[in-house]
């Protein structure tokens, strides 16, 4: 059976579904062709059930700190089949809101797996989508215009391949039926110390192997120093700059043993578990590229600034393209291929603007450039910074670490990046990332008045502070 529509999107994850559903808000019929569930990695293995699990990690910590608040508890007991439970029906609930939305926007989906072939009787181009189905059955997409999005999958470091066990991958450590005693972390990056934080609000001997000289390699050196300290005062073990020797690891009864070098000097590490967290991988095997034209650079999908791949009526978005991979990037990018190939104007698109969030306790934020890159890039920098531990609000809630820091250009006073690590700094970040998509100053910022007791007072008093004009300081 041949079914013909205006768009079809290879992949139901955050991007592909939100694509297909800006597509039919422009009059498309749109066809959905996804293998797995609606909602792809992020709702199911990724972004949501681990932040479900980082709240509770939350909840857990901040009731076992109550009687810093004058509230004294007995008895207090976690018990994470619970955690676990909670975790699959907030997952759950948020995938019916997905499949809702396909049925409101009167998208077709179809589950099965999908390939892209060439020219054929169906298609005198590529593009069109050959997609098997559960029960074995074909059908074929022909679509004007496909959308690829297939997403990632944690890479893996050779010699350290998951085994559901001992050997742990980020997604499989979202199953774990009971908490282990002691886990090794190989990789400091976002995944690697969300895990850190949360195994270490439950109680578990948690050790961070990074191999670059700070955690979060690709943020803000302060900020990065500022979680490390953190962190270790809450009892993570953390080795920067160290590499482990996959050769030596060993399994056994009792759990994990590898080495680490930092140097000349060799550690031999043992944990329960080991959980390896290395980044991300595209997939873009099996899905017929082969057919196509479409070109490849390091592992992803090469595609222009409207998403386009080497053929105009092919685009590609999300984690498959490689660049930033967060599900917001994703989205966005979705919204912009068919934006495009539906004729409708188009705003820059500037990668360095997407927020980057980051989930530990307490959590970490930023957009734009660090101060390194704006140095690198040529700027003449100046900076602001303000801590929480002046803000009103932070020191009634408890929670007085971490500080904002604004990067402008001495010269023009344009705001070149924020970075933030205290409370609730992923809910406070849009006010940075909209000062920088409407070019604003910090002097700007910091005259827009921020309600007094907030934690954003922190971003108006940073921007302040650029001009020496902080009040709190």
């Amino acid at each position: 059976m041949t079914i013909s529509c205006d768009v079809a999107v290879l992949g139901g994850g955050t991007g592909g579904y939100v694509a297909a559903i800006r597509a039919a808000q422009l009059g498309k019929s749109v066809v959905v062709i996804e293998q797995d569930k609606l909602g792809g990695t992020c709702l199911h293995r990724g972004c949501i059930p681990s932040k479900s699990l980082l709240r509770s990690a939350e909840v857990y910590a901040e009731m076992n700190e109550s009687e810093n608040y004058g509230i004294e508890t007995d008895g207090v007991r976690l018990v994470f089949p619970k955690v676990q439970r909670r975790k699959e029906a907030v997952v759950e609930q948020l995938h019916q809101g997905v499949q809702y939305l396909m049925r409101k926007n009167k998208i077709q989906v179809l589950k099965g797996k999908g390939r892209i072939i060439g020219p054929s009787i169906f298609s005198p181009r590529s593009g069109a989508v050959a997609v098997e189905l559960e029960d074995g059955e074909m059908e074929t997409v022909v679509p004007a215009h496909l959308i690829i999005a297939t997403g990632s999958r944690p890479r893996v470091l050779p010699g350290l391949a998951p085994d559901g066990q001992a050997i742990l991958s980020s997604e499989e450590a979202l199953t774990l039926e009971e908490l282990p005693a002691s886990m090794i972390i190989v990789g400091g990056g976002v995944i690697g110390v969300e895990w850190a934080s949360m195994l270490a609000d439950f109680g578990v001997q948690v050790t961070v192997v990074e191999a670059a000289g700070q955690l979060l390699p690709q943020e803000d050196e302060e900020v990065a120093r500022e979680l490390q300290r953190l962190l270790k005062k809450r009892g993570v073990k953390i080795l920067t700059g160290t590499l482990v020797d996959a050769e030596s690891c060993r399994v056994t009864a009792a759990g994990v043993t590898i080495g680490a070098r930092k140097g000349d000097k060799l550690e031999q590490l043992s944990a329960e578990k080991l959980l390896v967290s290395v980044g991300r991988v595209a997939n873009v095997e099996n899905i017929g590229l082969e057919n196509t034209d479409i070109r490849f650079d390091k592992g992803v999908i090469e595609v222009n600034a409207n998403m386009q791949t080497g053929e105009p009526h092919i685009y590609a978005i999300g984690d498959c393209i490689g660049g930033l991979q967060l599900a917001h990037a994703a989205s966005h990018e979705g919204i912009r291929a068919v934006e495009h190939l539906a004729g409708e104007p188009l705003q820059p698109y500037h990668t360095h603007l997407i927020p980057r969030c980051v989930y530990t306790r307490p959590e970490v934020a930023s957009v734009g450039y660090s101060e390194k890159e704006a140095a690198e890039k040529g700027h003449d920098v100046i900076t602001g910074k303000f801590p929480f531990s002046a803000i009103g609000k932070a020191v009634v809630h408890g929670l007085k670490d971490g500080f904002v820091k604004v990067v402008a250009d001495k010269t023009t006073r344009d705001i070149l990046g924020v970075q933030m690590i205290g409370p609730h700094v992923t809910d406070l970040i849009g006010e940075a990332a909209l000062a920088q998509v409407l070019d604003a100053t910090p002097w700007e910022i910091g005259e827009a008045i921020h309600a007094h007791p907030t934690l954003s007072e922190a971003i108006g008093e940073a921007m302040l502070a650029v001009d020496g004009r902080a009040i709190g300081m």
